[in-house]
């Protein structure tokens, strides 16, 4: 039988999935319970292999972000791990989870302790998602199209002072048509919900983690172009306050260095990024009076 035009386009595209974890021990959603961790870990696995199933030409990888590095999680880095079929169970299903467990169970173990709570290093991790992404596509086989997207699960508080690093990545990944989902699992996340608007990707926001796969499953399992078909949960209003540079802290009206383009919550004669010198600004001029007509 002849394959119809749309079955031969159908396998020239691939759908690339990349999926940031954050496995920070600080966030409140693990320190209060350390069993949730293993609960969002099982979700994760289910989730990637259902991706996976969609299609045999989809890929997958996962990664760790915690507070010192960003790890690969899936695939692994090296040789990978010789998995056996168990209990009727697919190859690669077993190979997606048992990989995924055990490199984060080794990176858990290593990591360095904490005496009080450290921020994530989401934006880097971000960042070495979106290298990976770039380098799947450059060897890529000739007529071949990936569609790529990252999907970010945290429970981490809002870090603006990393807010210059994830502006670089919002704008890369819509450059290079990269979509940016976020799945926030404690308090909502205004820096991440930017750079869902800006990369045209889906954010939400869960108050308690009951029923997360079936979130997933529903809401970022779907292509970006399949959303549009479906009922989802209705977006939110983008708060696209920047962070000042100088507190790291977002501000509604501030002064940007004409320069370098840095912005401060108080004037400053010297910018503090750029070293640019400004002229300090004079009192404004006063209009005269309109003399009143007779």
């Amino acid at each position: 039988m002849r394959k119809t035009p749309q079955e031969n386009q159908d396998k020239s595209i691939v759908s690339l999935l990349t999926v940031l974890v954050d496995t920070n021990i600080s966030q409140r959603t693990i320190r209060q319970n350390p069993d949730h961790l293993s609960q969002i870990l099982d979700a994760i696995v289910a989730f990637a292999n259902a991706h996976l199933l969609q299609r045999a030409q989809n890929k997958l990888a996962v990664l760790s972000c915690h507070h010192h590095a960003t790890d690969f999680l899936y695939p692994m880095p090296g040789k990978q791990l010789d998995v056996r079929q168990i209990d009727g169970q697919y190859e690669a299903f077993s190979l997606v989870e048992k990989t995924v467990k055990q490199r984060l169970s080794h990176i858990i173990c290593n990591a360095p302790k904490l005496n009080q709570p450290a921020e994530s290093l989401l934006a880097g991790s971000l960042s070495m998602a979106l290298c990976y992404i770039e380098r799947v596509q450059r060897n890529a086989l000739a007529g071949t199209k990936i569609q790529s997207r990252i999907l970010v699960l945290t429970g981490s508080n809002e870090c603006a002072s990393q807010y210059m690093t994830y502006m670089n990545v919002f704008f890369t990944a819509q450059k290079l048509g990269v979509v940016l989902d976020v799945c926030a699992l404690d308090k909502s996340l205004s820096l991440l919900q930017q750079g869902c608007d800006i990369t045209g990707g889906q954010y939400l926001r869960l108050t308690q983690l009951d029923g997360l796969l079936q979130y997933l499953l529903w809401v970022f399992l779907p292509d970006p172009s399949m959303r549009q078909k479906l009922i989802l949960p209705p977006p939110t209003k983008v708060d696209y306050r920047a962070a000042c540079f100088c507190h790291r802290e977002l501000i509604d009206i501030g002064y940007v260095c004409s320069v370098c383009l840095s912005i401060f919550c108080k004037f400053s004669p010297i910018c503090t990024t750029c070293h640019t010198i400004f002229k300090v600004p004079g009192p404004l001029p006063s209009r005269p009076k309109k003399k009143k007509k007779a």
